[in-house]
Formats: C-alpha cells, sequence, structure tokens
C-alpha cells in the first residue's frame, strides 16, 4: 500500500487506534461528564444523583466511581459523597464542552432525538473534529443569515 491510500478500519479498529489516546471507555466518559454536571453547584454528587440522571442502577454507579476513583479523577468513600479532582475537572469540562458543541451543531441540522444522536457521536469525534463543529457552531450562531439560508433549504427539503 502506498503512502497516499486509505487505511479502513472497523469502528472497534479506530477505537483500539485511539486506545493509547485516551484510557477511558465511553461509559466512563458519561459517568465522569454527568458527574462533573451534577457538582457545578454544590462541588459534589452522590450515587443516588448519579444513578437518577444516568437511568441506572446505584451499584453500577458505585462500580463506575471506583474505577474512575484509581484513575484519580473522582475522590469517593463508600457511601459518601463524590468529588470530582482537579484532574477529573479539567476532562470532565472538556466532556461537557464537547457534549455542548455537538448538541448545538445537531440543533442547527437536524430535528432528530438530539439527545440520543449526541450520545452516540459524542464518543466517536476526536478533538480536531469537535473544534470544526465549534467553529462552524460560532458561524451560525453569529451570522443570521446563514441561520436564515438553512431555515430555507429545510423548509424547501434541499438537505
Amino acid at each position: 500500500m502506498n503512502s497516499k491510500e486509505k487505511r479502513f478500519y472497523t469502528v472497534r479498529g479506530y477505537e483500539l487506534l485511539e486506545k493509547d489516546r485516551n484510557n477511558l471507555t465511553p461509559s466512563m466518559e458519561d459517568y465522569l461528564e454527568m458527574a462533573c454536571r451534577l457538582s457545578k453547584v454544590k462541588n459534589y454528587t452522590r450515587i443516588g444523583d448519579l444513578a437518577a440522571a444516568l437511568n441506572v442502577q446505584p451499584p453500577s454507579v458505585t462500580s463506575m466511581i471506583k474505577k474512575l476513583s484509581n484513575m484519580d479523577l473522582v475522590n469517593y468513600e463508600k457511601y459518601a459523597i463524590v468529588m470530582v479532582t482537579d484532574k477529573g475537572r479539567e476532562l470532565g469540562d472538556y466532556l461537557l464542552e464537547r457534549h455542548e458543541i455537538i448538541e448545538k451543531f445537531l440543533t442547527l441540522i437536524s430535528d432528530e432525538n438530539i439527545l440520543q444522536e449526541t450520545e452516540k457521536l459524542e464518543h466517536t469525534l476526536g478533538p480536531k473534529t469537535i473544534k470544526g463543529l465549534s467553529m462552524i457552531v460560532y458561524l451560525f450562531e453569529n451570522n443570521e443569515d446563514f441561520i436564515t439560508a438553512l431555515r430555507n433549504m429545510k423548509e424547501n427539503d434541499h438537505g
């Protein structure tokens, strides 16, 4: 294969290629993202709050929080509160921003189940793609002509 040919992989293959870049699984990212979201006001959250927010059982949350604690992303003591560490907050803030950018982008282009679509996409897009989406969202949010043109295209079924 010459250097100009594309190499294709399965989704799992791409995940394996990226494994060294990010040790968090998509589930771990979801838990950390939600822990950061819930702890914005009080600087902590509880297992029950995470379970309710993610629609999972408390034992599942406890298991995942232990893993995140072993990675120094949260502090947790059994039957106590969950506090996101500085390291966890830095990563969690990125995860929250990534979610928001994708959600805003999808809101621009679609009327599908935006939250569900965001959840599917956020774990598959790399930082450079997120940055690109962020620029597109910024352009649309700051240019009413773009919004109007996009609405017209959608109404006339040109897309």
